[in-house]
């Protein structure tokens, strides 16, 4: 019963919204990197595949590692991600399928079709209106929660969302500069898929730790990637690549585990609408560290950018302090 306890504080000890502030800045980070990655000669959907096999590894590795000490340190970090809270562990059989299911959708679609999708349509559209287009994943994943979770839309995360689409309009250059040619539309489609993935596993999360889940979604979501190669005759190309092009696919597959390990555990403790909200606030970091690269000048889009950072940032303070409230609400 004492460890049980130890867990339970633990898991609790890093607030959810916290979590998503450490995956936006990895996220942030790893869009940066990936601009440099990708232009390292592999086709895109090769080096997807490449850095989600590196993915996948360095998540089972955490993951074994995490369960070699979860009974020696409870309420570490390691331990906390393979953990599955005490009062949600057991299932009826009568879900058991549903989940089998919701595992197959994050794996193959979340973490296989959907980057084919987006990726895919990233190469027939200009990049700012498909960024609007990946960023619309906060419009759908507030009306499934809505829907699916019975999460509750508070005057601050209308006012967030407020916020991020207005800036994410200033960045693209107006409504008017958006097209629905079969690249954004691609691109949209992979956002709803996301959104559905994002629901899914936040109801996965109640029964099932952050560790398994973020190593079916990569697992299974390689696997897919590695059958897309084959179907489409670009497979060999993945054992082709030569040393730099796997050196970036190692830095961007380790970051990408980062991302996927922060994400499920910041799902795993609080509400779907707020984590996706303040992810949005990564294409904020992804700007000032291409400005600091010389990369890209400081213009118009800044007040985009801003208005974008606002909206995370009025969730992260807003989930943050309403956490904190029910935890001393607990304690008392």
């Amino acid at each position: 019963m004492r460890s049980t306890s130890a867990n339970t504080v633990g898991r609790r000890r890093v607030p959810g919204a916290a979590l998503a502030g450490i995956t936006a800045l990895v996220s942030g980070v790893s869009v940066f990197v990936n601009g440099y990655g990708v232009r390292a000669g592999a086709a895109p959907a090769v080096y997807t595949t490449a850095k989600n096999i590196v993915a996948v590894a360095v998540l089972s590795l955490v993951a074994a590692i995490g369960w070699s000490v979860r009974a020696r340190r409870a309420g570490s970090a390691a331990a906390n991600f393979v953990t599955t809270a005490p009062e949600t562990r057991e299932v009826s059989a009568t879900r058991r399928w549903a989940e089998w299911l919701g595992f197959v959708y994050v794996g193959v679609i979340g973490g296989g079709l959907a980057f084919v999708l987006f990726f895919d349509g990233l190469a027939q559209s200009e990049s700012t209106p498909a960024a609007f287009w990946r960023d619309t994943l906060v419009l759908w994943v507030a009306m499934l929660a809505v829907l699916f979770l019975r999460e509750r839309l508070r005057w601050w995360n209308v006012a967030a969302m407020v916020l991020l689409f207005s800036g994410e309009v200033v960045v693209s250059g107006g409504v008017g500069q958006l097209a629905a040619n079969r690249g954004e539309v691609d691109v949209l489609v992979s956002s709803v898929l996301w959104a559905i993935e994002v629901v899914v596993a936040r109801r996965l999360l109640r029964t099932h730790s952050p560790a398994t889940l973020s190593t079916v979604r990569m697992g299974l979501g390689a696997l897919t990637l590695i059958l897309y190669l084959g179907a489409s005759g670009s497979l060999d190309q993945l054992g082709a690549m030569n040393a730099d092009q796997w050196h970036w696919a190692l830095w961007t597959g380790v970051l990408l585990s980062m991302y996927v390990a922060a994400w499920m555990s910041a799902l795993a403790r609080a509400r779907a609408v707020d984590v996706t909200s303040v992810l949005a606030s990564s294409a904020l970091l992804t700007w000032l560290l291409q400005v600091l690269a010389g990369t890209t000048m400081v213009s118009g889009d800044a007040i985009g950018l801003v208005l974008i950072g606002a909206g995370a940032t009025l969730v992260l303070v807003e989930a943050r302090g309403r956490a904190s409230w029910r935890g001393r609400t607990l304690s008392a």
